[in-house]
């Protein structure tokens, strides 16, 4: 069997990460190498010449979720044209979503990672950019008239509950309270 190109093992290798971040929002940081690489449609071995250890993937799959805010709520200020209060009202309104909910594999990475981050040692690359991604949203939440830290707690809160509650009516009362002391109104759809 041949060697892998350079081109292929980068493309391999951002597969790896991009399946951890999800499976890591979705399940945690306690997936297994080798249900995490069949789920990228890889072999266990091909980890091991990625990767130095599972660690290493934590850290780098918790940017990757990361980035991915980043780029959501910078796509909504493009969307809305730098109106930062629309913009900030439309990712309140996604963010207290029963799809939102129902979807923590794409979902925001400081409410599905938590837990997981929260057990890891304090130098860990994982916390630093947790407590990074965390600052960058809160502050982009803020405004004016409104602290960002205590929106960020609020959307963290509310996601978190909704989740634990899902199947009961209190998870949607849980989204649209919230909601309702952010922006006005109820949007959970």
């Amino acid at each position: 069997m041949g060697r892998v190109s350079q081109a292929r093992a980068e493309e391999n290798r951002r597969r790896v990460v991009d399946t951890a971040s999800r499976l890591f929002r979705e399940q945690g940081t306690q997936v297994s190498v080798a249900d995490l690489m069949k789920a990228a449609g890889l072999t266990h071995g091909a980890f091991y010449k990625q990767f130095a250890s599972k660690e290493a993937l934590v850290d780098e799959a918790t940017a990757h979720a990361f980035g991915e805010l980043t780029q959501r709520y910078s796509a909504g200020l493009e969307r809305h044209e730098e109106q930062r209060d629309a913009a900030q009202q439309a990712l309140i309104d996604t963010y207290l979503s029963v799809e939102h909910r129902d979807d923590p594999a794409d979902g925001c990475p400081v409410a599905a990672l938590a837990t997981d981050v929260a057990r890891e040692g304090g130098g860990r690359e994982a916390r630093r950019v947790y407590t990074e991604g965390v600052a960058d949203f809160a502050d982009f939440l803020g405004g004016d008239d409104q602290d960002g830290i205590v929106r960020l707690c609020t959307l963290f809160g509310a996601l978190v509950l909704s989740r634990a509650t899902k199947g009961s009516p209190l998870s949607e009362e849980i989204l649209a309270a919230a909601h309702e002391a952010l922006i006005g109104g109820a949007a959970v759809e």
